[in-house]
Protein backbone atom coordinates (compact mmCIF):
# COMPACT_ATOMS: atom_id res chain seq x y z
CA UNK A 1 0.00 0.00 0.00
CA UNK A 2 2.76 2.47 0.58
CA UNK A 3 4.43 2.19 -2.34
CA UNK A 4 1.46 1.56 -4.57
CA UNK A 5 -0.06 4.94 -3.53
CA UNK A 6 3.30 6.93 -4.81
CA UNK A 7 3.40 4.98 -7.54
CA UNK A 8 0.00 5.95 -9.03
CA UNK A 9 0.02 9.49 -8.28
CA UNK A 10 3.39 9.73 -10.50
CA UNK A 11 1.73 7.81 -12.94
CA UNK A 12 -1.38 10.62 -13.05
CA UNK A 13 1.30 13.59 -12.85
CA UNK A 14 3.24 12.21 -15.70
CA UNK A 15 0.00 11.57 -17.83
CA UNK A 16 -0.93 15.39 -17.21
CA UNK A 17 2.27 16.95 -18.09
CA UNK A 18 1.90 14.52 -21.06
CA UNK A 19 -1.74 16.04 -21.79
CA UNK A 20 -0.78 19.69 -20.92
CA UNK A 21 2.34 19.92 -23.41
CA UNK A 22 0.24 18.26 -25.82
CA UNK A 23 -2.16 21.15 -25.18
CA UNK A 24 0.07 23.45 -25.87
CA UNK A 25 1.50 22.04 -28.91
CA UNK A 26 -1.61 21.96 -30.33
CA UNK A 27 -2.41 25.62 -30.07
CA UNK A 28 0.49 26.24 -30.55
CA UNK A 29 1.57 27.61 -27.55
CA UNK A 30 4.86 26.08 -27.09
CA UNK A 31 6.87 27.31 -30.61
CA UNK A 32 10.03 26.13 -32.12
CA UNK A 33 12.78 28.60 -33.48
CA UNK A 34 15.42 31.39 -32.40
CA UNK A 35 13.64 34.02 -30.27
CA UNK A 36 14.86 37.09 -28.17
CA UNK A 37 14.21 36.93 -24.88
CA UNK A 38 13.35 40.08 -22.99
CA UNK A 39 16.37 39.22 -20.39
CA UNK A 40 18.37 39.51 -23.65
CA UNK A 41 19.27 36.30 -23.99
CA UNK A 42 18.19 33.43 -26.46
CA UNK A 43 15.91 30.53 -26.59
CA UNK A 44 15.25 28.00 -29.32
CA UNK A 45 11.31 27.40 -28.04
CA UNK A 46 8.93 29.45 -25.92
CA UNK A 47 5.61 29.65 -24.31
CA UNK A 48 2.80 31.70 -25.81
CA UNK A 49 0.74 31.35 -23.01
CA UNK A 50 -2.18 33.01 -24.58
CA UNK A 51 -2.45 31.05 -27.61
CA UNK A 52 -3.27 28.29 -25.34
CA UNK A 53 -5.52 30.56 -23.08
CA UNK A 54 -7.47 31.85 -26.35
CA UNK A 55 -8.79 27.39 -26.96
CA UNK A 56 -11.41 27.51 -24.31
CA UNK A 57 -12.04 23.70 -24.29
CA UNK A 58 -8.00 23.32 -23.87
CA UNK A 59 -8.15 26.20 -21.13
CA UNK A 60 -11.05 24.40 -19.57
CA UNK A 61 -9.52 20.65 -19.36
CA UNK A 62 -6.43 22.33 -18.14
CA UNK A 63 -8.77 23.63 -15.40
CA UNK A 64 -9.97 20.58 -15.29
CA UNK A 65 -7.12 19.02 -13.79
CA UNK A 66 -7.47 21.72 -10.71
CA UNK A 67 -11.00 21.12 -10.00
CA UNK A 68 -10.27 17.49 -10.26
CA UNK A 69 -7.72 17.92 -7.23
CA UNK A 70 -9.47 20.10 -5.13
CA UNK A 71 -12.36 17.76 -4.82
CA UNK A 72 -13.33 15.87 -1.69
CA UNK A 73 -14.59 12.06 -1.48
CA UNK A 74 -18.38 13.18 -2.06
CA UNK A 75 -17.37 15.45 -4.83
CA UNK A 76 -17.95 18.45 -2.63
CA UNK A 77 -15.15 21.37 -3.46
CA UNK A 78 -12.16 21.36 -0.51
CA UNK A 79 -12.12 24.99 -1.13
CA UNK A 80 -13.84 28.47 -0.90
CA UNK A 81 -12.19 30.70 -3.32
CA UNK A 82 -10.55 30.59 -6.65
CA UNK A 83 -8.13 33.70 -6.81
CA UNK A 84 -5.70 34.69 -9.85
CA UNK A 85 -3.40 37.60 -11.04
CA UNK A 86 -4.00 39.59 -14.17
CA UNK A 87 -4.53 38.67 -17.24
CA UNK A 88 -3.82 35.32 -17.51
CA UNK A 89 -4.80 33.94 -14.04
CA UNK A 90 -8.34 35.72 -14.39
CA UNK A 91 -8.82 33.48 -16.57
CA UNK A 92 -7.87 30.68 -15.22
CA UNK A 93 -9.45 31.19 -11.87
CA UNK A 94 -12.92 32.03 -13.00
CA UNK A 95 -12.71 28.52 -15.38
CA UNK A 96 -11.30 26.65 -12.14
CA UNK A 97 -13.80 28.41 -9.95
CA UNK A 98 -16.88 27.30 -12.53
CA UNK A 99 -15.97 23.59 -12.32
CA UNK A 100 -15.55 23.39 -8.85
CA UNK A 101 -18.81 25.28 -7.50
CA UNK A 102 -16.79 28.12 -5.72
CA UNK A 103 -16.86 32.17 -6.17
CA UNK A 104 -13.61 33.34 -8.25
CA UNK A 105 -11.84 36.73 -8.04
CA UNK A 106 -8.56 38.48 -9.41
CA UNK A 107 -5.92 40.88 -7.90
CA UNK A 108 -4.20 43.35 -10.27
CA UNK A 109 -0.87 45.03 -9.82
CA UNK A 110 -0.26 48.37 -8.01
CA UNK A 111 3.36 50.02 -7.62
CA UNK A 112 5.00 49.80 -4.26
CA UNK A 113 5.87 53.52 -2.92
CA UNK A 114 9.27 54.70 -3.18
CA UNK A 115 11.00 51.72 -5.12
CA UNK A 116 9.14 48.72 -3.10
CA UNK A 117 8.31 45.79 -4.85
CA UNK A 118 4.97 45.65 -6.98
CA UNK A 119 1.73 44.22 -4.69
CA UNK A 120 -1.41 42.88 -5.97
CA UNK A 121 -4.71 44.27 -4.65
CA UNK A 122 -8.38 42.75 -5.12
CA UNK A 123 -10.41 45.24 -6.96
CA UNK A 124 -13.30 46.60 -4.68
CA UNK A 125 -16.21 44.34 -4.83
CA UNK A 126 -13.98 41.22 -4.19
CA UNK A 127 -13.65 40.10 -0.61
CA UNK A 128 -11.64 37.11 1.32
CA UNK A 129 -13.92 36.47 4.34
CA UNK A 130 -11.38 35.17 7.33
CA UNK A 131 -10.99 31.78 7.47
CA UNK A 132 -12.30 30.57 3.64
CA UNK A 133 -9.87 28.35 1.92
CA UNK A 134 -8.18 29.94 -1.13
CA UNK A 135 -6.34 28.20 -4.04
CA UNK A 136 -4.24 30.50 -6.19
CA UNK A 137 -3.77 30.01 -9.71
CA UNK A 138 -1.52 31.12 -12.51
CA UNK A 139 -0.19 30.30 -16.14
CA UNK A 140 3.12 30.54 -16.28
CA UNK A 141 5.93 30.18 -13.33
CA UNK A 142 8.95 31.43 -13.98
CA UNK A 143 10.33 33.74 -10.59
CA UNK A 144 7.09 33.50 -9.51
CA UNK A 145 6.65 36.98 -8.92
CA UNK A 146 2.83 37.47 -9.70
CA UNK A 147 1.70 34.72 -6.87
CA UNK A 148 4.24 35.63 -4.58
CA UNK A 149 2.32 39.25 -4.93
CA UNK A 150 -0.74 37.74 -4.18
CA UNK A 151 0.06 36.13 -1.41
CA UNK A 152 0.23 38.95 1.27
CA UNK A 153 -3.78 40.54 0.08
CA UNK A 154 -5.13 37.16 1.25
CA UNK A 155 -3.38 36.41 4.70
CA UNK A 156 -4.43 40.00 5.18
CA UNK A 157 -7.90 39.35 3.88
CA UNK A 158 -7.52 36.35 6.63
CA UNK A 159 -7.77 33.78 4.23
CA UNK A 160 -6.23 30.28 4.19
CA UNK A 161 -4.07 29.62 1.18
CA UNK A 162 -4.57 25.54 1.15
CA UNK A 163 -2.29 25.62 -2.87
CA UNK A 164 -0.86 27.29 -5.10
CA UNK A 165 -1.06 25.58 -8.95
CA UNK A 166 0.13 26.64 -12.07
CA UNK A 167 0.10 25.88 -15.61
CA UNK A 168 3.74 25.19 -16.07
CA UNK A 169 6.75 25.81 -13.96
CA UNK A 170 9.79 27.22 -16.10
CA UNK A 171 11.16 27.88 -13.16
CA UNK A 172 13.36 24.57 -12.36
CA UNK A 173 11.16 22.78 -9.85
CA UNK A 174 10.12 25.24 -7.47
CA UNK A 175 7.84 23.29 -4.84
CA UNK A 176 6.75 25.78 -2.65
CA UNK A 177 6.31 29.71 -2.33
CA UNK A 178 7.40 31.99 0.58
CA UNK A 179 4.83 34.65 1.56
CA UNK A 180 6.99 37.93 1.65
CA UNK A 181 5.00 39.15 4.43
CA UNK A 182 4.87 36.37 7.09
CA UNK A 183 7.68 33.85 5.53
CA UNK A 184 5.37 31.10 5.90
CA UNK A 185 5.86 28.62 3.04
CA UNK A 186 2.77 27.19 0.48
CA UNK A 187 2.93 24.36 -1.47
CA UNK A 188 3.39 24.69 -5.68
CA UNK A 189 1.94 22.34 -7.99
CA UNK A 190 2.36 22.57 -11.82
CA UNK A 191 0.58 20.58 -14.41
CA UNK A 192 3.93 20.52 -16.44
CA UNK A 193 7.65 21.13 -15.29
CA UNK A 194 9.52 22.86 -18.44
CA UNK A 195 13.13 22.94 -18.61
CA UNK A 196 14.05 25.30 -21.69
CA UNK A 197 17.13 26.29 -21.64
CA UNK A 198 18.27 30.00 -22.85
CA UNK A 199 21.86 31.25 -23.90
CA UNK A 200 23.68 34.52 -24.22
CA UNK A 201 23.82 35.68 -27.89
CA UNK A 202 26.44 34.73 -30.45
CA UNK A 203 27.81 32.38 -32.43
CA UNK A 204 30.20 31.37 -29.30
CA UNK A 205 27.18 30.50 -27.23
CA UNK A 206 23.65 30.13 -29.14
CA UNK A 207 23.02 27.03 -31.26
CA UNK A 208 21.05 28.66 -33.56
CA UNK A 209 23.16 31.85 -33.32
CA UNK A 210 25.96 29.44 -34.97
CA UNK A 211 23.83 28.01 -37.31
CA UNK A 212 23.29 31.79 -39.03
CA UNK A 213 19.28 31.14 -37.94
CA UNK A 214 17.59 34.96 -37.83
CA UNK A 215 16.53 35.62 -34.34
CA UNK A 216 12.74 37.50 -33.97
CA UNK A 217 11.65 38.50 -30.38
CA UNK A 218 7.78 36.46 -29.35
CA UNK A 219 5.06 38.07 -31.34
CA UNK A 220 6.37 39.32 -34.01
CA UNK A 221 6.19 37.52 -37.71
CA UNK A 222 8.10 34.34 -38.65
CA UNK A 223 8.60 33.33 -35.12
CA UNK A 224 8.91 29.62 -35.75
CA UNK A 225 7.30 26.68 -36.18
Amino acid sequence: MTTVKPAMEMTARAAIAARTEALFRSSRALRDGHFLLKSGRHSDAYLEKFAVLSDPAATSELCGFWAGQFRGPADEPTVDLVAGPTTGGVILAFETGRQLGTRAIFAEEVKGADGAAPQREFRRGFRIEPGERVLLVDDILTTGGSLLAMIPAVEAAGGEIVGCAVMVDRSGGTSALASPATGRRYHLEALWVLDLPTYEPGPATCPRCAAGEPVYAPGSTGTGA
